[in-house]
């Protein structure tokens, strides 16, 4: 149905040889583009996002210089948490069109040279899955429960939960049914929201599922899956108590015994012989929320996974020794499983880095830049590149997060970061689609969106375009294991990557560099170039070789 590419550059490496001499992995140095379809752009102005939106705007993606779209869920599913509760595996939900439109947008995107990564939810199901449906109907004891987590209560009658499992999104992790006459049933557990049970990934039927649903869009096309929930699949034996109280943050580095369990990578071992049985490096990358970037390093072996997030670089703050402790953990990490880094700033789930790193736009521009100049595979959310906020004024009645009404759970502020793009100046919904947008877009959106930055110079946009334009031409950026930290002053990150130099100022005052690193390249904000003076929240980068 769709051709597949040879469109990356050969990846360099500034280590040397070692485990894997030959490392021209596409996904070594990708720049990869969070889609999160129902806020990207509309194509049936319902004022949902949906495929064919997406399919309309690729050319933006394109024009950006990333390598592939990834897409969030866009599954058959209630939409009790935003898709990732899914009731049918092959087929696309009518709120953002059908196969067709999924088969169209992955042939436009490899037409303009861009791969196509996809979400799977492996972890659970909807509620309303056939599998989960049947369970609740035979009863306890029967066959169908074995592929889900069902268990009698504790307490005289079966009234307390089975163990003290927390949700991620608030509350006990378990939810008791009744029984096919009504009376008070077994518990069954979801991790997540009550609507999203989990698979018990012990039964052999569950292996067979995944197995075949990876083949149905390797099939159609795809080159990638993120894997959501990576870390979640294999719980301990026995279930045991955590022993602990108090909300469970999906951000946390705890040892859990439903999170990060060895038996994780048996399943990604048998996923990686599926993938390898398909031409053009079709790829795996893990959501693993891991204790420490070693566990991390677990999923990115070299006959499991291809990528795994790097949360832990996400979770720094904007601190020069803190982000340089991170980076340099990472590359060991990951250097002798030999995979490539990953790093990202924001994405569906947390506040969008602009407002989470404090320091408003200048710091945002600043930090991009810095990601963008590390070894490895950079990963953008929807937006970053026009330097959205976060959207944090939301009313109640706009809310549609689930964490946001459970009574213990989070603050619910992912909604803000989901808020549909701006893509004019002006409009009911500034061009996201003709039905306005299904959370609401603040005023002044418009001077943030695509049309008003293009070929502004000063823009967000633009430095976006310009520095994807220099990764890509500088053989010295994007895929590599190390870096080689130069002496600074204090608040000051300053590397070199071969003929490439990055220097960046994360202090409140300008700082004056020890000396000249070389040939002005690209820097976030106002620099003068006849200057050694770096202004606060800046990153610029050098080059000691011909100027890109």
């Amino acid at each position: 149905m769709t051709q597949h590419l040879g469109r990356a550059r050969t990846a360099t490496s500034t280590a040397g040889p070692g485990p894997q001499q030959d490392r021209t992995g596409w996904w070594r140095n990708a720049v990869i583009y969070q889609v999160y379809p129902r806020s990207f752009a509309d194509g049936n102005g319902d004022g949902m996002g949906d495929l064919a939106g997406v399919r309309s705007r690729l050319p933006h993606l394109a024009g950006l210089g990333v390598d592939a779209v990834w897409l969030s869920p866009f599954y058959a599913s209630p939409q009790a948490d935003g898709g990732y509760d899914v009731t049918d595996y092959r087929a696309v939900d009518g709120r953002f069109g059908d196969l067709s439109d999924a088969a169209a947008l992955i042939e436009d995107a490899h037409g303009l040279g861009l791969r196509v990564i996809v979400d799977i939810v492996p972890n659970h199901s909807s509620d309303q899955h056939e599998w989960f449906q049947r369970a609740l109907a035979e009863g306890p004891g029967t066959p169908a429960r074995e592929r889900y987590h069902f268990r009698p209560g504790k307490g005289e009658h079966g009234e307390l939960p089975p163990n003290d499992w927390e949700s991620v999104f608030g509350g006990p992790a378990w939810t008791r049914t009744k029984n096919p006459d009504g009376t008070p049933g077994e518990w069954y557990l979801h991790l997540f929201a009550p609507e999203q049970p989990d698979f018990d990934w012990q039964h052999p039927a569950v292996h067979d599922e995944f197995r075949t649903v990876l083949r149905f869009w390797l099939d159609m096309g795809v080159d990638g899956f993120r894997v959501d929930v990576a870390h979640g699949l294999i719980k301990a034996p026995g279930l045991p108590d955590t022993g602990s109280s108090g909300q469970l943050r999906l951000l946390g580095n705890q040892e859990l015994p439903f999170f990060d369990q060895d038996g994780v990578h048996a399943v990604y071992r048998d996923w990686r012989r599926v993938f390898e049985e398909y031409p053009g490096e079709r790829i795996g990358v893990a959501e693993a929320w891991a204790p420490n970037s070693q566990r991390t390093a677990l999923y990115v072996r070299e006959d499991e996974l291809h990528q795994a997030f790097n949360f832990h670089y996400l979770q720094t703050g904007w601190d020069a020794d803190a982000l340089r402790a991170v980076v340099t953990e990472s590359l060991d990490a990951m250097r002798p499983a030999a995979a490539p880094a990953t790093w990202v700033l924001s994405n569906h789930d947390v506040v969008r880095h602009r407002t989470r790193l404090g320091g408003g736009l200048p710091r945002a521009r600043a930090a991009a830049l810095l990601m963008l100049a590390l070894p490895g595979s950079a990963y953008l959310y929807q937006g970053e590149e026009l330097g959205l906020p976060e959207v944090t004024d939301l009313p109640d009645e706009a809310r549609q997060d689930p964490s946001f009404f459970r009574e213990t759970g989070q603050d619910g502020l992912r909604d803000g970061c989901r808020v549909p793009l701006p893509w004019t100046s002006g409009g009911s919904s500034y061009g996201f689609g003709e039905g306005g947008s299904w959370l609401p877009q603040p005023e002044g959106w418009g001077e943030l969106s695509v049309s008003a930055q293009t070929g502004d110079p000063d823009s967000t946009l633009e430095l976006y375009r310009r520095a994807l334009r220099l990764r890509r031409e500088n053989d010295d950026l994007g895929a590599g294991e190390s870096v080689e930290w130069l002496p600074a002053p204090d608040g000051v990150l300053a590397f070199r990557r071969g003929g490439f130099v990055c220097t960046v100022n994360t202090g409140d005052e300008p700082v004056e560099l020890p000396a000249r690193p070389g040939q002005l390249l690209l820097a976030s904000g106002t620099f003068d170039d006849g200057s050694l003076l770096l202004p606060p929240d800046t990153t610029v980068w050098w080059t000691t070789g011909p100027a890109a």
